[in-house]
């Protein structure tokens, strides 16, 4: 039976949510909708009253790829919500702060992205899969990723072609680098001799700088380059690396920023050294990640580079052995970049030295707020935040904090 709902808000995962709740994909707050109810799920949904917020999706691949949540609503909407989203986290924790405007990376800026590639009876099958469902939907025109990686879906095809089971669809990860395409494949048939030449042919045909099969490498035919600040750095298959150019640059600027002045910092998760390496033109650095092939990148990078202050290195897991508030004390500014869990362990040491500043990179609003509240509560105040939105249309949230010395009043 069909019914009329009022969409109330927008939840976190981008869907509208009316009271029951009823959750209504591709719908907006103030929007009138009718549609057929299952259990929390609104299906069928037709359009009554339209938000003013309401747009013409950029990209007609929209509504069958499952790949952005929000083309649907005006760019001035998905700012206003991401920042809302973090003021909510924030204030569930009983925390204000001024909130800095938010940076959004412009469309077709992504320089990785994880496609499906399904074999079929005709040859293959390349996209992303449709919202909720292992269905590969093609996205020829797709407005999120870069050019180079929209010219590399015939890569996918012809790895799918040569690699994948008829059952499942290989996951084909692409970065653009410096040098070319790097890319890594997962989910794929287990090697042989004969698949190792055929996928050593393809990385030839199509010129691929890198091609990995699960964790194994097949072909390099140049060091798939990434430039952070001066220095040259080849990361590891697969390794971190920030969303777009435009969202490193708007991160650096912040953690720059927050960390200036600063003669001695500590890079925690410091990855391959997005933040370490430029800070190095004006400091001594000491990074700190839990991968050793992404340290060992980092320390290469930093050791062919011209100009640069010290850095060392020290492979780490900072969730099992944070470092301990002696160890902190030798530094004059911090920086952290965790995953999506936060630094809940390496909070609690932070909290026992005397505040220095700290620049909080984050992709998860709640585990921020729940590491805010504790740094907070130990002398620090948080000043500001801003929201750098590089995984534009999505509902991911990413943000810096900047954590200073004393309370706020």
């Amino acid at each position: 039976m069909t019914e009329t709902f009022s969409i109330l808000r927008l939840g976190h995962h981008g869907d509208g949510i009316a009271d029951g709740p009823v959750f209504a994909p591709l719908t907006l707050p103030g929007e009138v909708v009718r549609g057929i109810r299952d259990g929390t799920q609104l299906t069928d949904i037709r359009i009554v009253t339209p938000s003013p917020d309401r747009v013409q999706p950029p990209c007609r691949h929209f509504k069958s790829c499952g790949g952005c949540q929000v083309q649907h609503a005006s760019d001035a909407f998905v700012a206003e919500w991401k920042r809302q989203i973090v003021e909510s986290a924030l204030a569930a924790q009983g925390i204000q702060t001024i909130m800095r405007p938010i940076l959004t990376s412009p469309p077709r800026s992504r320089r990785r992205a994880a496609f499906a590639a399904k074999r079929t009876k005709k040859g293959a099958l390349v996209g992303f899969h449709a919202r909720s469902t292992d269905i590969v939907v093609p996205i020829p025109d797709c407005q999120l990723v870069d050019d180079r990686l929209l010219a590399g879906m015939p890569v996918a095809e012809a790895l799918a072609v040569a690699g994948a089971s008829r059952k499942a669809a290989l996951s084909v990860t692409m970065t653009v680098s410096n040098s070319g395409l790097d890319v890594v494949v997962f989910g794929g048939k287990p090697l042989d001799g004969q698949l190792r030449v055929v996928l050593a042919q393809v990385a030839e045909q199509h010129d691929l700088v890198r091609l990995t099969w699960e964790d194994e490498i097949i072909a390099m035919r140049r060091p798939p380059v990434q430039v952070f600040g001066s220095a040259r750095v080849v990361p590891p298959p697969g390794a971190f690396l920030q969303a777009t150019p435009q969202g490193e640059r708007a991160l650096l600027a912040e953690v720059r920023d927050i960390t200036q002045g600063a003669q001695r910092i500590v890079d925690l998760f410091a990855g391959c050294g997005t933040f370490a390496l430029p800070l190095a033109e004006r400091a001594e650095v000491h990074a700190v990640e839990g991968d050793a092939a992404m340290t060992d990148a980092l320390d290469r990078g930093w050791r062919q580079a011209q100009g640069l202050k010290r850095v060392s290195t020290e492979v780490r897991d900072l969730f099992r052995r944070p470092l301990m508030a002696d160890e902190l004390a030798r530094f004059d500014a911090i920086v952290l970049d965790p995953p999506r869990a936060g630094a809940e362990a390496q909070v609690v040491e932070l909290a026992q030295i005397d505040p220095v500043p700290i620049a909080y990179v984050s992709c998860n609003p709640v585990t921020f707020a729940r590491d805010a509240s504790r740094l907070i509560g130990a002398g620090y105040r948080l000043d500001r935040v801003r929201v750098v939105d590089q995984f534009r249309w999505s509902s991911h949230v990413e943000l810096v904090g900047c954590f200073l010395p004393g309370r706020a009043e």
